[in-house]
Order: C-alpha cells, then structure tokens, then sequence
C-alpha cells in the first residue's frame, strides 16, 4: 500500500485549565505523555497480531465508523488480515455504494464489492460537522502515523477519558481526556463500557481490549507493510554481518605474510 497523507489525529481541542493534584509538575491543561503498551508489533521482529487486528476490525466498523472514514482502505485489503473471500465479499455487501452514471445518466446504488474503499459516514467534510457540533471527525486511515507515539497515543486517548478533576474547568459541550492536548476534547469517548461490541471468537470486550483491539487495526490499515519491512531489515543486517566476515577474513589471508 502506497505512502499516504499525514491526516489529524484528534477532534477540536478546548482552551487552558488549570491542572491540581499532587504528581509530576505539568503546565495548565498540558498532557500526560503515553504509557507503552507492549503491541504484538512493537520491536525489531514485531507482527501484528491477526486476531486482535479482525477483532479491532469489527470495533471500527461497528463503533467508530458511525463517524469516521477510512478512504485510503478498500474492502480486499481485509483479506491480509487472514478473512476469507466469501468473509470479504459480505462485508462489503452491507453498505450501499453510489455508482454510475447507468445507461439512462442516472447515479445508482449498490451493495458494496471488495473493489471498493470503504464507505465514508458523510458524503462531504460540512456534512460532518453539521452531524458533530462543528467538528470534523478525522479519517482514520494513517491515524497511527500522524501521531507523536503513533499507536500508543490512540491507544491513551481511548482510554483517556475520566470526570475532570474538580478545580479543572471543563468547557461546555467538551470531554476531560488527560492524554488530549489541552486535556479537553470535543469527541465523546467512543468506547463507553464493556461489552459495546460483542466479539465472535468469544474475547471479553472490555474497554482496555477494544481499545487496544482498534488500535491494532489501526496500526496494520496505517502499516500494512511493516512485517515485510522488518523481515527485509533483518536479512540485510545478516547479509552484512556475513559479510563484513568474509571481508576481515580475506583482509588477514591477503596481509598476513606482511610484517
């Protein structure tokens, strides 16, 4: 899959508040930098766990697509998560695609086929603020890479969400995520309590799973390369240690009756 744009991470983000409590000193407002979250993929010889990548698949097409887009995808591309091509062809057949013109000049819809990217909730960018107060829910595409801390960033801000503190103010129409810039956000937390989702294989969809189940699709839609890229680095490592042997060998052979 080819490089993409960098796109926004987050919604609207409010003014400065102050931030009380004891703990490390913080400006007003200023957000706690990201736990780490040990991913499957995190390392040099990394990969994405396929299974939580399906699970966080049906996160994103039940939850977070009510709102936001993932245009750089199409529906085949699921068949590298390890889904069948009947699995593939369903799915895309449960969202109307416009299509056309037809023979008579007329725009038409139809069921959705592999071919096709994955539908976007709104037809155009005003459509989408009109549906959320102004705001405008980002694609969710590269959302991994267009983030400092990339995947443990959405992972935060997923699970970021709390009261605010009581001598912190909160601005109308906002929600307190202490991972959020300005710890003010105007996107409601979109995984809200356990069992939001209910999961085919059984897996207890507790917020912490979904979150980190949606954040490793994220991370595969954002990277899709990123196992072959490694594996790639590795052979060219042992390629040139390999040979930066041989190298020394026949330097010694060449130059050992000089003295």
């Amino acid at each position: 899959m080819a490089l993409r744009s960098r796109l926004r991470a987050a919604l609207l983000a409010g003014g400065l508040a102050l931030a009380g409590g004891a703990g490390p000193a913080l400006a007003a407002g200023e957000a706690l930098p990201p736990p780490d979250t040990n991913f499957s993929f995190d390392g040099l010889f990394g990969t994405f766990d396929r299974a939580s990548a399906q699970r966080g698949f049906q996160v994103y097409k039940e939850v977070c697509s009510n709102c936001h887009s993932m245009r750089l995808l199409y529906y085949r591309n699921l068949r590298e998560l390890g889904l069948s091509d009947a699995e593939v062809r369903a799915i895309a057949a449960t969202v109307q695609v416009n299509d056309g013109p037809n023979d008579e000049g007329q725009m038409f819809e139809r069921p959705g086929r592999p071919s096709d990217r994955f539908r976007s909730p709104f037809t155009n960018e005003n459509a989408a603020r009109a549906a959320n107060n102004g705001a405008y829910p980002p694609d969710l595409s590269v959302i991994t890479k267009a983030r400092e801390h990339g995947a443990d960033y959405i992972h935060a801000l997923l699970t970021g969400y709390s009261d605010p503190p009581e001598d912190f103010h909160l601005m109308e129409g906002m929600n307190y995520n202490k991972y959020f810039a300005g710890r003010q956000i105007a996107m409601a937390p979109p995984i809200a309590g356990e069992g939001q989702v209910e999961y085919k294989d059984g897996t207890a969809a507790t917020v912490e799973q979904m979150s980190k189940d949606v954040t490793t699709f994220l991370a595969w839609a954002a990277e899709p390369e990123l196992e072959q890229r490694k594996q790639m680095g590795v052979r060219i490592i042992l390629f040139l240690t390999i040979l930066g042997g041989l190298v020394y060998a026949v330097k010694r052979k060449i130059w050992s009756d000089v003295h």
